[in-house]
């Protein structure tokens, strides 16, 4: 228990007259004069929230050396709630098929369109049922450093292995800004620094990871600026792992990435193992990369949502604003599955192409 001494007010004597209440003679009182607080800072101070089980405890180096995480999606029922039996299929899947590790709650699963609440208990729940066969990373960053402490402080305690922190989005800080602000949330555990300047609108440049690096905690980076960047730092013997689908290939094979945290990968984890296991295979990456153009034709996850709904293996909600891909994109993506091969795809059903009016659009939720 952390004890903090005399850092508010200071207390000074001074001497004033006042009347007693009876009319009497004056009398001396002592007064108390306010002084401005001054604030205490206690670096790296936090709750100790953190679970000490054995069986949920992970090491930066379990997670370095992870080659295939899939950035999973948040399937919903009609009315906008999580559909947890469907989240559930979704994960068995990915491990039947080798991913090694799944990201909860982040952009690909619309953690921002989550409560804290929801999205702390996705990473417990996903801990609990699958926790002890794939790795379960929790995106408990912020653009508030406040609210990323707390989040990773809980998302530690329901028994994630790892967190995920992008950079201070929108109010946008200094460069020393993001180096304290990863210095907040670092000490908890396990951590992958997330960097895609086409989202945050600031780019996390090596200075930064080559500060924050000295933390036994940092797993790595995942990286989306590109492959000279990739290789710059796995040079300097930083792990990273690509967040370009359409890269990952050559970042694993050519540029020294660890692997991948991958979209498609939602889609057809067998294949997507097999570029990062398999070895250099041009054939492979040119079969997939069609499907990779698709699925990020508009911002993500809206081409990821509209596929698994035509694939059968979620219902076809979606959480406003996001909406599916127009018709003809639908009629594209049937196409691909045909010639791709639906065995590789995840789920048994038949493929199909849906019509605006099988898609459910939620606002409240």
């Amino acid at each position: 228990m952390a004890i903090l001494k005399s850092c508010g007010i200071c207390l000074r004597e001074s001497t004033v007259l006042l009347p007693r209440p009876n009319g009497g003679e004056s009398y001396k009182r002592r007064n108390l004069r306010w002084r401005s607080p001054q604030a205490a800072v206690i670096p790296n101070f936090h709750l100790p929230m953190r679970s000490f089980e054995v069986k949920n405890r992970t090491s930066s180096d379990d997670i370095k050396s992870l080659r295939l995480i899939t950035a999973i999606k948040t399937p919903y029922l009609p009315d906008g709630r999580f559909d947890l039996e469907a989240y559930d299929d979704l994960v068995n899947m990915q491990i039947e098929d080798g991913a090694e590790g799944v990201i909860v709650g982040g952009t690909t699963g619309e953690g921002q369109l989550m409560s804290w609440d929801e999205h702390i208990m996705l990473i417990g729940h996903t801990v609990n049922c699958f926790g002890g066969s794939i790795k379960v990373i929790g995106n408990t960053g912020s653009n508030s450093t406040r609210e990323a402490i707390h989040a990773t402080e809980q998302g530690f305690a329901v028994g994630m292995h790892a967190a995920l922190h992008i950079n201070p989005y929108y109010g946008k800080t200094s460069l020393e800004g993001l180096v304290s602000h990863f210095e907040s949330v670092l000490p908890m555990g396990p951590t992958i620094i997330y960097n895609v300047p086409s989202r945050t609108g600031q780019d996390i440049p090596p200075r930064v990871i080559n500060t924050i690096a000295q933390s036994p905690n940092l797993a790595g980076v995942k990286e989306c600026v590109g492959n000279d960047r990739i290789e710059q730092y796995t040079n300097n013997k930083i792990v990273v792992w690509s967040g370009n689908d359409d890269q990952c290939h050559d970042a694993r094979w050519s540029h020294g990435a660890t692997g991948v945290i991958s979209v498609t990968s939602n889609l057809v984890p067998g294949l997507m193992r097999e570029l990062m296991f398999g070895g250099t295979s041009p054939s492979l990456n040119a079969k997939l990369l069609p499907l990779i153009d698709w699925l990020f034709q508009e911002p993500n996850p809206i081409g990821l949502n509209t596929a698994l709904a035509q694939l059968g293996v979620v219902r076809p909600v979606l959480r406003l604003p996001y909406v599916p891909l127009p018709l003809a994109k639908r009629v594209e993506f049937v196409n691909l599955v045909k010639e791709i091969g639906r065995e590789h795809f995840v789920g048994e059903k038949d493929v199909q192409v849906l019509d605006d009016d099988d898609f459910i659009l939620v606002g409240r939720y």
